[in-house]
């Protein structure tokens, strides 16, 4: 009985190893690369740090003499807000004095709300409304509201609380 192999299956077959065997050696074990200085592989490089996304909290000036805080509260007007994309915040001051903070990722899909005006923080992805005073769905598509921060003033600064 002989077996042929046809140019399809041959061509099936390479393919399946170029994607196959590099997937393979990323599953691989380092640690005779970590443990031989005599022979190091020169193809391999050390790993690198993954890049984090946490950033520390700000200092809200209790007991560092320093206010750092999110935002100078002049900054956020009075009716509107700013929205912090570093910080995925937005920060409101709905009435004179008086300031709110809630995440800035719009409900609906998770994109960043764009900006506060005449009291509504507004999703430019697809035009959820949000109030600026409890962070209440104003109009869909969202239909939850977005999530609220503690902030307080601590030397004109707005930080979290």
């Amino acid at each position: 009985m002989t077996s042929s192999v046809s140019r399809r299956r041959a061509l099936a077959g390479a393919a399946t190893l170029g994607v196959g065997v590099p997937l393979l050696a990323a599953c691989g074990d380092d640690s005779t690369a970590a443990t031989d200085p005599v022979s190091p592989d020169p193809t391999s490089a050390a790993p690198t740090p993954e890049p984090t996304t946490a950033t520390p909290p700000p200092s809200t000036g209790a007991g560092s003499g320093s206010a750092a805080g999110l935002v100078a509260a002049a900054d956020v007007p009075v009716g509107g807000g700013v929205v912090l994309k570093a910080d995925e915040l937005v920060v409101t001051q709905p009435v004179a004095g008086e300031f709110k903070a809630f995440t800035a990722l719009c409900t609906h899909q998770g994109c960043l709300v764009g900006s506060v005006t005449d009291g509504s923080i507004h999703c430019p992805c697809h035009d959820s409304l949000f109030s600026a005073t409890d962070g209440s769905v104003e109009s869909g598509p969202a239909s939850a509201p977005l999530a609220a921060v503690a902030v307080t003033v601590v030397e004109g600064q707005v930080a979290r609380a």
